[in-house]
């Protein structure tokens, strides 16, 4: 039986088109080059991408702490107005006569009235974050008061504030006001006690 020429394809002693075989390698060169150029799209679409997402938590997380900041010491100037009351209540009280108990009765009422405002309004301060700065007796710090004057003291350590003029006041633990004191000078140095500091 002779064999068919057709049958199985190709006979093996028939040679292979050179055409096509560089039609074959030029397509596969070309998909290689379809593939190569799709990944690196790919990578550079991928890196947007995670750029975008960087950026997008950085703005929210930008936005966050906006709010707190704003939730914090949103209401700073509001406070620093109701300072303004609450060193005229302080006035107030420090004019009255050392015996408050001698006066007329009316007039006691009416003092005890002021004291009770002026608690609570110290009251609603330090339930929105602002607290006052002790400032008598402590070492003297730039940070948190404004020396008004020095007064000659040789009995306490030179630095120390023993006047409070206008208290301060934090808010959040940031400087809201700085303490207007006098600070005495001509005592003995400050000793390195951290007790002193407190």
């Amino acid at each position: 039986m002779a064999s068919d020429s057709t049958a199985g394809g190709a006979p093996a002693d028939m040679p292979v088109d050179a055409d096509e075989t560089l039609d074959a390698s030029s397509e596969a060169v070309a998909v290689g080059r379809l593939i190569e150029k799709l990944q690196a799209e790919k990578a550079e679409l991928q890196d947007k991408y995670l750029r975008a997402e960087a950026e997008t938590q950085n703005v929210r997380r930008r936005g966050q702490q906006e709010i707190e900041r704003e939730r914090k010491y949103g209401i700073e100037r509001f406070a620093r107005d109701v300072l303004s009351v609450a060193d005229n209540l302080g006035r107030a009280l420090q004019a009255l006569p050392a015996h408050v108990e001698q006066l007329d009765p009316a007039v006691r009422n009416i003092v005890t009235g002021v004291q009770a405002t002026q608690r609570e309004l110290q009251s609603v301060l330090e339930r929105h974050g602002v607290t006052r700065i002790e400032s008598l007796g402590k070492p003297f710090s730039a940070d948190l008061h404004q020396a008004m004057m020095e007064v000659e003291d040789p009995s306490v350590p030179s630095g120390t504030v023993v006047q409070e003029l206008i208290p301060g006041y934090l808010l959040a633990g940031r400087l809201l006001r700085a303490a207007m004191v006098a600070v005495s000078k001509g005592g003995p140095a400050r000793s390195a006690d951290p007790s002193n500091d407190a």
